[in-house]
């Protein structure tokens, strides 16, 4: 089985503390240097890669798992008179 290595989140959460702070002090723009920038693009990359990896392996596992059972049960109607 393939291990699968733990994500490193640390720039994407950096991102979002830099983004309330600007927030609370009513900051107009955020700006990043290259260095973070480039660093939040590749977290976002091997974020969305992992995701749409674990969705793929959900669906086909959700197909390969799900086999139709189908109960029909007829009683006549049970109408009485």
């Amino acid at each position: 089985m393939k291990k699968i290595e733990p994500l490193n989140t640390m720039p994407i959460q950096a991102f979002i503390q830099q983004v309330k702070s600007a927030d609370s002090s009513r900051a107009k723009d955020v700006t990043l240097p290259i260095e973070q920038a480039r660093s939040l693009a590749l977290t976002l990359g091997i974020v969305m890669s992992r995701l749409e990896g674990d969705l793929e392996k959900l669906i086909k596992d959700i197909k390969v798992d799900a086999s139709p059972n189908i109960e029909i049960k007829v009683d006549g109607g049970g109408l009485n008179f």
